[in-house]
């Protein structure tokens, strides 16, 4: 890429702070320096523009070393009254001058990126009064006639449309979720109810998606308040029943800008107190505050803050950007970009709704996946399903784990058994995997007997590895036959998609079967992201954040093998997450003189002082230059400099309960699958489907076309799309700019 001589990049972080800041911080700094770009941070937001001097600092590619794990921002962030007047603004323009500095990242929320614009939109008029004042030149002026502005959304609420997602709303989910979960289990000791209030202002994104993925009881939202005038009677008519039908616990989280249908405030202690009072039981109130914005970023934030921090420097320096500000974001893990005004427009949109109290327009701009998941809530809180249609035909639906377990997994089951109970439809588990299908270990499940499975590891029914042969099949067509099921969903890995494929070629079996992706390799086709694989990345995170720690004190290099079988998903995004130096997977291979130069650049890196080396690996990356062979030559070859240890996580990363990331994917898939299922079987319909979020948008693929997309061999998609995630790996990985691959 060419840059224009003299350009420099300026980057800063304003409004609340988000965890993950840092990691597009880092990746904006390297990713300029790479392309040749100077860049200066700019320290506490716009009042470092304003006041400049130290506050404007260049930046180095150590400089944004180690800063992967921490919360916040490093580069730090301050309201700044001065910004908002033209003066204030005059003096930021001068001082972004004096640098050199033409193209701007801002980090932050609608508020900061509107601040920004307001900037380059002045920036001509600006300069002019500048040199009219003397301060600058007309040559400096006409050098930096125009100012570049990329905008990256930091904000823990989600409130910002043009991106799935803003960083910093999905570490503040799990903090959110741990702590309902920490609730739940005093809740049920004590038969309690807790009332918990969470951060969102005037957006329901965390309330909403904390209470789907911890099966909360009743939720309040303020972009859509309950639909009755005296909405605590429903409530606590609702928990009420809820307590009758077994539950020893009940959760209601409250958005902090909820209200009702008047657009009064709903706070939590009216909440509380109306709890108290008509249900006459124990009633704690829990308000999170700012522990929600707070400590280590999750991997998600972290993958996402480096895609499209490194996104936003390569559009910053492109024509693209010349015309109007940018703002870059992230729809299911790949990099979108369009006009900053627009996004800027549209999510002010939503707040005018909310004060006209026009409910309905705030809901509808909140997208299809903001309404399906207020939908899906609505069901799953009932204390039990509605009354069948008179009428209606009354499936039999089957219920499947198979493959390796995945976090996830009851999740998946607990949305599917219940709305499929909702729509008046009988519901059978099956025991034990493919293994309990074929002795035909089915059980009946209602409502409550997957309560509690929201947030819960492992496998409740059990799971198996176990494909069937042509014998297996006909035995599991004569137990489908003998139990009248209308339809299965296979919620499970590979195994699963080819134990469902085998159904749908046999001449037996005539009922719909679907298949849910769960798998924490990510290695179905379909779908970008399989439930389990977020749980997995972040159980790699926290292990190798710890084996860092311990590296650092001791001058040591580590080598981590990771699960993924001969798909390198969670190698490679665990290697952006931690900040791995070099990444090893199955799909690229392994040479000798890869090995050779990755331990060159080890050895001269201690050599200059470095205290830490970390190598991640795909479990199958080489058959022969396996985890033991690359400890071995490193150890050897590092001598006195470094010790070298390895560490395979192993089935840790298996283990664990589910991410909020997870719970929330599980559910929606679900609930597509239940659907599909029906359509089909109330259709009289046969055939076989699998379900996979592709770009935003949850798709269904016909499962006759498998052999196309999968590779058995492998046993990973015959397109494996996260490759494209390689460049920003290996560029963030580098010792330094222009250093090439570590």
């Amino acid at each position: 890429m060419t840059v224009a001589p003299g350009r420099s990049l300026g980057v800063l972080t304003s409004g609340g702070d988000a965890s993950g800041m840092n990691a597009a911080v880092r990746a904006v700094v390297r990713t300029a320096l790479d392309r040749g770009v100077p860049v200066h941070a700019i320290l506490e937001g716009y009042q470092g523009m304003v006041a400049g001097g130290d506050l404007i600092r260049p930046m180095t590619w150590n400089d944004v070393g180690g800063i992967l794990q921490r919360g916040g921002t490093v580069i730090g962030t301050a309201r700044c009254d001065a910004f908002r007047t033209r003066p204030g603004r005059l003096r930021a323009a001068r001082h972004l001058v004096e640098r050199g500095i033409d193209t701007l990242v801002v980090i932050g929320g609608d508020g900061s990126l509107t601040g920004a614009d307001t900037l380059r939109g002045e920036w001509s008029s600006l300069l002019e009064d500048l040199v009219n004042a003397g301060e600058i030149s007309r040559e400096v002026a006409s050098a930096y006639e125009r100012l570049t502005l990329v905008g990256l959304v930091g904000s823990i609420d989600n409130d910002m449309q043009g991106t799935d997602i803003t960083i910093g709303a999905l570490t503040a989910l799990h903090r959110i979720t741990e702590a309902i979960d920490a609730l739940l289990s005093t809740a049920a000791s004590h038969q309690r109810t807790f009332v918990v209030e969470v951060m969102g202002r005037h957006c329901g994104y965390l309330a909403l998606m904390s209470a789907l993925a911890t099966g909360a009881d009743w939720a309040l939202i303020p972009e859509s308040p309950p639909d009755v005038q005296d909405w605590e009677e429903t409530m606590c008519a609702r928990l009420e029943a809820g307590r009758a039908a077994g539950r020893r616990a009940s959760i209601v989280v409250v958005a902090e800008g909820a209200v009702d249908r008047d657009g009064r405030p709903i706070s939590t202690a009216h909440v509380k107190r109306t709890l108290e009072e008509r249900l006459g039981e124990d009633v704690r109130e829990t308000i999170l505050g700012h522990v929600q914005r707070g400590g280590r970023p999750c991997a998600y934030d972290r993958v996402m803050g480096a895609v499209v921090g490194h996104a936003a420097v390569d559009i910053a320096l492109s024509e693209d950007a010349w015309g109007e500000a940018r703002l870059v974001g992230i729809r299911e893990g790949r990099v979108v970009d369009g006009a900053l005004v627009e996004a800027v427009a549209e999510t002010r949109r939503v707040g005018k709704a909310l004060e006209a109290c026009d409910f309905e327009t705030a809901l509808a701009l909140r997208g299809e996946f903001f309404q399906e998941s207020w939908r899906t809530l609505r069901t799953l809180v009932r204390a039990l399903p509605h009354p069948p249609v008179p009428g209606r035909r009354r499936l039999r639906l089957g219920v499947l784990n198979a493959g390796a377990p995945a976090p996830g997994m009851n999740t998946a089951v607990r949305a599917a058994v219940r709305l499929g109970l909702d729509r008046g439809h009988e519901m059978l588990g099956v025991r034990g995997g493919v293994s309990g299908l074929l002795e035909g270990r089915l059980v009946q499940l209602d409502w409550m007997s997957v309560n509690g499975w929201a947030g819960r590891g492992g496998s409740e029914l059990g799971t198996d590895r176990v494909v069937p042969d042509a014998e297996g099949v006909s035995r599991i067509a004569g137990v489908i036959e003998e139990a009248a099921l209308d339809g299965l969903l296979v919620v499970g890995g590979g195994e699963g998609y080819e134990t469902a494929h085998a159904l749908l070629a046999s001449e037996r079996v005539s009922v719909p079967v679907v298949c849910l992706p769960a798998s924490i390799a990510n290695d179905l086709p379909g779908s970008e992201r399989s439930v389990g694989g977020d749980t997995a990345l972040n159980m790699v995170m926290h292990a190798v954040d710890a084996i860092k720690q311990s590296a650092v004190a001791t001058r040591r290099a580590f080598v981590v093998e990771v699960m993924g079988g001969t798909c390198g998903w969670l190698a490679l995004t665990s290697g952006i997450a931690t900040g791995a130096e070099r990444v090893y997977l199955h799909e690229e291979g392994v040479t000798l003189d890869d090995l050779r130069q990755d331990v060159a650049h080890l050895v001269a890196g201690f050599e200059q002082g470095k205290r830490l080396g970390l190598v991640i690996r795909n479990e199958r990356a080489h058959e022969i230059y396996d985890t033991d062979f690359t400890v071995a030559l490193f150890e050897e070859e590092g001598g006195d400099l470094f010790d070298v240890r390895k560490s395979i996580l192993g089935h840790l990363q298996q283990g664990g309960d589910p991410s909020p990331f997870d719970r929330i994917l599980a559910t929606r898939l679900a609930a597509r699958c239940i659907q599909w299922l029906d359509a089909q079987g109330l259709s009289g319909g046969g055939g076989g489907a699998y379900v996979g979020v592709q770009w935003g948008e949850i798709r269904m693929h016909d499962l006759a076309d498998l052999p196309e997309v999968w590779d058995p061999e492998h046993r990973r998609p015959a397109d494996p799309w996260w490759l494209a995630l390689r460049p920003v790996a290996s560029l963030l990985a580098q010792p330094g700019p222009g250093a090439g691959r570590p």
